[in-house]
């Protein structure tokens, strides 16, 4: 197991103050990717002919990264500005990660599950957050029958991720009483930041998705672990 922290020691809790809720981002962090997210942008710019517009190549690279974002403000940026493009082309992506979704099913991140399913049997709050819409971040929850208290994707909460609004959105809708008793946990830098936007007490990096050890420590994790399912044996969690 390797974990990697940007400290010499990790404090017992995050901020000196009891945990009491753990935000989760969805793919590559709880959910397998795979590479679908790619794919599923891949049909939509052929679909709406954003290929046409600049390289895919290109395309897709801004896409990877830029993982963790909002997926509408990723192609308001791709079309520069082009708000009935960028409609049409994040539509095309959610019809096509649908397809994915159905054609090569959706899975866990090994002990994904069991994580999610003994923090809450703890006493903790968890939810789950996302760069897809609603419908699709619902998909997914369907196919896998998870139980959280709150899933939230930028419709929900105001601005996508590296702004602070998901992480502020879940605490208020969990009752959690400060940003310092949230632990934060995703696979991109995005995540990093929003976590640190948030001003959360404890920003966690896992290896499972899109981003690098190093490029999760450098946009702010506290943690670096190789996997979700190491999550539970930090000192933040152990003893609960």
């Amino acid at each position: 197991m390797t974990i990697t922290t940007t400290t010499a020691t990790i404090p017992d809790s995050p901020a000196g103050v009891p945990v009491e809720l753990v935000v989760l981002d969805m793919a590559g962090t709880t959910v397998v990717d795979d590479g679908i997210v790619e794919r599923a942008f891949e049909r939509a710019a052929r679909r709406t002919d954003l290929d046409t517009r600049r390289p895919l190549e290109e395309s897709l690279q801004y896409v990877r990264d830029t993982m963790g974002q909002s997926k509408i403000e990723v192609f308001r940026h791709l079309t520069g500005g082009d708000e009935d493009a960028a409609q049409a082309g994040n539509e095309a992506f959610e019809a096509a990660y649908a397809e994915l979704i159905d054609e090569v099913g959706v899975d866990p991140i090994p002990g994904a599950s069991d994580v999610i399913a003994g923090l809450r049997a703890s006493g903790l709050k968890v939810a789950l957050t996302t760069g897809f819409s609603p419908a699709t971040r619902d998909a997914v929850l369907a196919r896998l029958g998870w139980e959280v208290d709150v899933a939230l994707s930028p419709a929900d909460a105001g601005r996508g991720r590296p702004a602070p609004d998901l992480v502020l959105a879940a605490l208020i809708a969990t009752g959690a009483t400060s940003v310092g008793s949230v632990i934060v946990v995703g696979d991109t830098t995005s995540d990093m930041r929003s976590g640190r936007n948030a001003g959360a007490g404890l920003v966690v990096g896992v290896t499972t998705g899109a981003h690098t050890r190093d490029q999760l420590t450098e946009a702010g994790a506290d943690v670096v672990l190789d996997s979700v399912r190491q999550l539970t044996a930090l000192p933040h969690l152990a003893a609960r």
